[in-house]
């Protein structure tokens, strides 16, 4: 799956965010400050070349929706993470991450809980 930049990733948490839209709909969804009207339709021309994004044309207006769900698409960036900062080891992630957060024993506890659920 090919990553996306910033800007890409931006308009594609819209259209996830609405299911599917016209390009106004797009440009009323957007988070201030929105960038130009343009902008978001060549980013969405983009996403489509990209294979993220198709449209379906009523009249003169196209309505677009995207072809990758949000839950596919950020477990395919979390192992491309992974992959690339973390020698392909989760636990290197998780690790790191607790580090750094400073992670309460109840915190720990409850993350355990988790992984013991996912295991059963």
């Amino acid at each position: 799956m090919k990553e996306l930049t910033k800007a890409e990733e931006q308009v594609m948490q819209v259209i996830w965010k609405i299911g599917q839209g016209f390009a106004n709909e797009i440009m009323a969804a957007y988070p201030e400050p929105k960038p130009a009207y343009n902008t978001v339709l060549t980013m969405v021309r983009i996403l489509e070349k990209k294979g993220f994004v198709a449209h379906e044309t009523f009249c003169k207006a196209n309505r677009y929706y995207p072809l990758i769900n949000k839950e596919e698409y950020s477990a395919n960036s979390l192992k491309g993470l992974v992959q690339n900062y973390f020698n392909n080891s989760y636990m290197d992630l998780v690790s790191a991450f607790a580090k750094k957060e400073n992670f309460t024993i109840e915190e720990i506890e409850e993350l355990k809980k988790m992984i013991e659920n996912i295991n059963e």
